[in-house]
């Protein structure tokens, strides 16, 4: 069966892969390499994962990392976070290619009859199917330069349909239209204190047995790789001494783009696809100076707590850890970052006070669940009660609604559905389902996804924040605000003896959706709906996280 999408002759493909063991950082490695060309060239990233999931978004956060949604509302893997960040694109959910989708498309095919009668095999069929996957998205976006990361390290059984389908296209692309990038690992082993080049040695040659040959390795390493042991690499896997790149670790993963324009990547892709795209880092590099200069000698340091139960990995939360790293660029001070697992507030272990001393900002960031609810509850109760800036994400705002509810308002049993069970029914739900998702089963896919539009009342401290009535952010949730109990909220304490009032500054442009809510009386209460940390970027930090830190910073 031919092929519907073929090669346009122009695009050129850039296909990073990994060797040795995994986490060595292939999506950050391959951003960079992006951020080098995006700002001449049309860069456009494509992740291809072996897991047999359609997408991430119904995997547990602490076993995967978080769920990155898209403008689109795709729910991808956590490396288009990298992606966008890196490349300012904003990425679709056909970008994200997974063997699970890849054999649903399969499936979907030979039941239409769309092989004619022959027999569905691997080669060709599925290998045909990723190929097709890669010339459809290089020539629907017109892209200058199609960059393919494919997860996992060589050897992973999963992932070799993947690394097929890249060697047949880097044949029927030509020389000079295709390379691949092998990131590898160069370690000094303890107690030998030297660099040891065999692991990489061996990862090359592994790819060299599936047909493929890197005409760059980039060696993740603890110290910038010696002369000598480039050219010994270089000897074993047929390359140039100066095309093994020193993947030297960083403070901050936006080091990297400057590394490797520094060891030289402009060059190479210069002389092997013949792309000229000279970098344009100038802003970049000004922002990573002082992300470099307050984590040595702070203007001022803030301690962030986050408040969560995805702790046990902190992948789990990593755009939110990401967009505090933006803002305190942009304010020029350093933010330590305390995890505060709020199961432990919850079942009494440690202390809401012992948990948030010394603490100057707070965060309760997305989540699912009745698990650590109430050590939640508590946490934003204490941010309340004691003036600590505080910005509430997705969940953080329904029980930013609940505890206000409950100890403002005088709403005994207020609370949200997602707590009801078979022994536990919630009196007074003022987080209910969203209209259509009561009777829905299936978990995938099924929320309110992706970009929508926000309107914000005027003269509002979200106006104020964002310096706009119209804004457009990304969400993922099943649950709302209840409408029936919006005019009670925010009417706050029936005597009157607390002043404090809660105000939803911010609803959906076309439906009836509490979007953002703040508080009066308060240095920084904010919390919201969609998730602004999906959108932060170095260069363009998230009003929301900006104003969370530039009021601890004022109030300290």
């Amino acid at each position: 069966m031919a092929l519907q999408h073929r090669y346009n002759g122009k695009t050129k493909f850039i296909i990073v892969t990994g060797g040795v063991i995994s986490g060595l950082g292939k999506g950050v490695a391959a951003a960079s390499i992006g951020a080098l060309l995006s700002a001449r060239m049309k860069v456009v990233p494509v992740k291809c994962d072996g897991y047999l999931n359609t997408d991430p978004g119904t995997m547990n956060p602490t076993e995967h990392g978080e769920v990155f949604v898209l403008d689109d509302g795709g729910e991808c893997d956590m490396d288009f976070g990298h992606y966008e960040r890196f490349l300012n694109v904003t990425a679709k959910k056909d970008w994200s290619l997974t063997m699970g989708r890849i054999f649903k498309m399969i499936l979907e095919k030979e039941r239409r009859g769309d092989y004619l009668g022959h027999t569905v095999q691997f080669i060709p069929h599925v290998t045909d199917l990723i190929k097709e996957q890669f010339y459809r998205i290089a020539n629907q976006e017109k892209a200058d330069v199609l960059l393919i990361e494919i997860g996992g390290t060589v050897g992973d059984l999963e992932n070799q349909f993947y690394i097929e389908a890249a060697r047949q296209l880097s044949h029927e692309v030509g020389d000079h239209n295709a390379i691949f990038v092998h990131l590898t690992y160069v370690p000094i082993p303890s107690g030998v204190n030297e660099q040891k080049s065999k692991p990489t040695q061996m990862s090359v040659r592994d790819l060299n047995k599936l047909g493929i040959y890197p005409e760059i390795v980039i060696g993740r390493c603890e110290e910038y790789i010696k002369p000598h042991l480039k050219a010994k690499i270089g000897l074993f896997c047929n390359l140039p001494a100066d095309h093994i790149i020193s993947g030297i670790d960083v403070k901050h993963v936006y080091e990297c783009p400057l590394v490797y324009d520094a060891e030289g990547i402009p060059e190479i892709l210069s002389k092997t696809l013949g792309i000229y795209a000279p970098p344009k880092l100038d802003q970049w590099s000004k922002l990573v100076d002082a992300l470099k200069r307050n984590s040595v000698n702070p203007r001022k340091t803030l301690t962030v707590a986050i408040c969560g139960k995805y702790l046990a990995l902190e992948d789990s939360y990593a755009s939110v850890v990401e967009a505090i790293t933006h803002a305190s660029a942009h304010l020029d001070l350093h933010a330590n970052i305390r995890w505060v697992d709020t199961e432990k507030i919850e079942n009494g272990t440690v202390s809401v006070e012992t948990a948030l001393k010394g603490i100057d900002a707070v965060i309760v960031p997305g989540g699912f669940g009745s698990r650590g609810i109430e050590g939640k509850i508590q946490v934003i109760r204490y941010v309340r009660e004691n003036k600590i800036p505080f910005l509430g994400i997705c969940y953080g705002m329904q029980l930013s609604v609940v505890e206000f509810a409950r100890h403002v308002c005088g709403m005994q049993g207020a609370g949200t559905v997602e707590m009801e069970s078979e022994t536990n029914h919630v009196e007074v739900p003022v987080i209910a389902f969203l209209p259509g998702q009561e009777h829905i089963k299936d978990l995938g896919a099924t929320m309110r996804l992706g970009g929508h539009d926000v309107v914000i009342k005027e003269n509002s401290l979200a106006a104020q924040v964002y310096g706009s009535t119209a804004i457009r952010e990304r969400f993922r949730h099943r649950y709302e605000v209840n409408p029936q109990y919006v005019e009670q909220i925010e009417k706050g304490d029936p005597t009157g003896a607390n002043q404090q009032k809660l105000v939803f500054s911010g609803k959906a442009a076309n439906e009836d959706i509490m979007q953002i809510m703040e508080l009066t009386d308060h240095p920084y209460f904010m919390a919201c709906q969609f998730h602004p940390e999906l959108k932060s970027s170095l260069i363009h930090p998230a009003p929301l996280f900006l104003g969370l830190l530039k009021a601890a910073d004022e109030k300290n």
